[in-house]
């Protein structure tokens, strides 16, 4: 790669990690009736989905056990949904969105739309197009992410000829990163 490559890549990067982190700043602040976007996201997937357990709702949302655990702790000290052992399993525990869960997906069935709107805000049909097409790619190179970085940085501890082909030429270093 040349210089020019390397500081569209470290922008790119810095603005992504800049984008993530602000996102995640700006939905914690947001709550509605007392329960936070996360908690909404729950709400919803066991309205349309049904029953689940918690495990399958980490999975599906990409939250982890523990996150879950504690939206759930609010949703059921809220009314909004109940923890019920299953029928076919006794020793399986799955969430149920409760009457007043209900009522209160219903009361801000429109919470979601709002939302996106604000968030793509100005942009073409085209440009969503775009956007759409470079968060699929984004997200297939997350998924190997962690596992790549870190047999990279194995075979860089052990000296590897591979890791060394595979360092950058130059980097501006213009932006703060890893």
């Amino acid at each position: 790669m040349d210089n020019r490559d390397w500081e569209l890549l470290e922008e790119a990067d810095w603005l992504f990690r800049k984008l993530v982190r602000r996102f995640v700043k700006e939905r914690d602040k947001i709550t509605i009736e007392g329960i936070s976007l996360p908690g909404m996201l729950i709400l919803n997937s066991i309205s349309q989905q049904g029953d689940q357990r918690l495990g399958e709702l980490a999975e599906q949302l990409d939250f982890t056990s523990g996150a879950v655990t504690a939206l759930c702790d609010k949703l059921e000290d809220g009314g909004f949904a109940v923890r019920v052992r299953s029928e076919e399993d006794r020793r399986t525990v799955v969430l149920r969105i409760t009457g007043q869960g209900r009522e209160l997906l219903k009361r801000n069935r429109d919470a979601g739309a709002y939302m996106i709107s604000i968030l793509f805000e100005g942009f073409t049909s085209e440009e969503l197009a775009a956007q759409v097409g470079s968060f699929k790619r984004l997200s297939r190179n997350v998924e190997r992410f962690s596992d790549t970085v870190m047999a990279y940085a194995a075979e860089k501890q052990a000296g590897s000829e591979k890791a060394k082909s595979q360092e950058p030429s130059s980097r501006t270093n213009r932006f703060i990163s890893y």
